[in-house]
This record gives C-alpha cells, structure tokens and sequence, in this order.
C-alpha cells in the first residue's frame, strides 16, 4: 500500500511532520497553516481514488467534511469558548457518518461473526463507561456533551469492528486501527482538557488523530465487499 500511494504517503507524511514539529514548538503560524491540511488532503485523496462511487464512500467523505470543520473549530477556541462546543459537534456528526458507513458493511451479512460482535459490545460498553465516569467529576456542565460524544465514539469503535468478514482484510484491519486511534487520540484529549494538562499533549493527540484519519480514508480506498454465499 505504501508503493501504490507513494506520492499521497510522501505527501501526507510532510503534513504529519510539520503538524507534530508545529505542535511541538508551539508554532501557531504554521499550526494554522498545516492542520486544515490534513484532512484537506484525505478528501482529495479519497474523491479521486473512489469517486465516491456508492454510499459508503459518499458517508465517509461527508463525515471527513465534518471533521475538518471540527479541526477549524478546535483551533479557534481560544478565540471563543462556544467554538470548542461547536467543534465538538462537527466531530459527533462526522463520528454518525462514519457510524453509517460502517453499518452498511455489517448489515451486509449480519448473521456473520456474532461471538466477534459479542466482544465488540462488551469491550466498548466497558470502556466507554469507565473513561465516562473517571472524566465526570471534571466535567462541571459538559457532563452531557462529554457522555453523548463518549457515548458515539465508542460506537464508532464497535461499528468499525462488526466489518469483520464482510470486508476484505486489509480494510477492516486499515479502518479498525484508525478507530483505535480515534479513541486514543480523543481519551487524551479529554484527560488533557478536563483532568490534568501535560506537557507536548498537543503531540500526542495530533499525532494519533492524524494515523486514525489516514488509516480510515485508506481503508475506504482498499474497500471490498466480500460476497457471503
């Protein structure tokens, strides 16, 4: 996969360096500058590899279209405390689309894989639940929003893992791990915001939030339906 992209993955690993090395130095200049980027690039790349043919790809690319509003929300919110609020919607709506695109791979063949989305279930519920509870004493009256969007991530999570056997390998793995990502990347910025601020946060969560988009758009671009007789 890195050969048959070479010059996306060229291109993309630039924008990744500069994010992290901008989040690093705290150079907001160029932080303003490379961040829309990243997402900027997944929709070109994803619109020109697929054409958005089927719905699966055309709810990907609006869930990417919400994210990078979400991503020009987020960057702004020292300006406005509302803008973080704002932000944190653009990333729950493209979390749904997501939501919805991976359900259309599961309702291919749900009778597949039960024990698997057994685990799914159990593991997301377990983990949304504790994180939710661990962040709520901190929360003061974004208790709601924090449970709703905990509440949709972690469905995100188990959407993307109930493709098993409805996809082809190199797909469900791709867009598995780019949820996993996702749920690192948010968890640290929750820990960050609302529990205790830490040195280079900025790293991590740009960092794992930028291989959790990549991984998501790339396993949509490697997509295939498996045909279940």
């Amino acid at each position: 996969m890195l050969k048959k992209y070479l010059k996306f993955n060229i291109l993309f690993a630039l924008i990744f360096i500069l994010q992290v090395y901008a989040e690093f130095n705290e150079v907001s200049t160029l932080r303003y500058l490379i961040k829309p980027c990243i997402v900027l690039s997944l929709l070109v790349m994803l619109y020109m590899e697929t054409r958005l043919k089927g719905r699966f790809h055309k709810r990907l690319f609006t869930g990417l279209v919400f994210a990078l509003a979400g991503d020009v929300l987020l960057m702004l919110a020292w300006q406005h405390t509302a803008y973080f609020m704002y932000g944190l919607l653009a990333f729950l709506i493209g979390h749904i689309f997501y939501i919805s695109a991976f359900y259309l791979d599961f309702r291919s063949a749900q009778e597949l894989d039960k024990k698997g989305a057994r685990i799914a279930i159990i593991l997301c519920a377990a983990f949304s639940i504790t994180f939710y509870f661990f962040l709520r004493p901190h929360l003061g009256e974004m208790k709601l929003p924090v449970m709703v969007y905990t509440f949709v991530i972690s469905m995100m999570m188990m959407m993307a893992a109930f493709r098993n056997q409805r996809v082809n390998k190199l797909s469900f793995n791709l867009i598995l791990a780019g949820a996993l990502c996702f749920l690192l990347s948010d968890s640290i910025l929750a820990y960050n915001k609302f529990v205790r601020g830490f040195d280079f946060a900025g790293v991590f969560i740009m960092a794992s939030y930028m291989a959790a988009q990549y991984l998501i758009t790339m396993g949509a671009v490697e997509r295939k339906l498996l045909k279940n007789d």
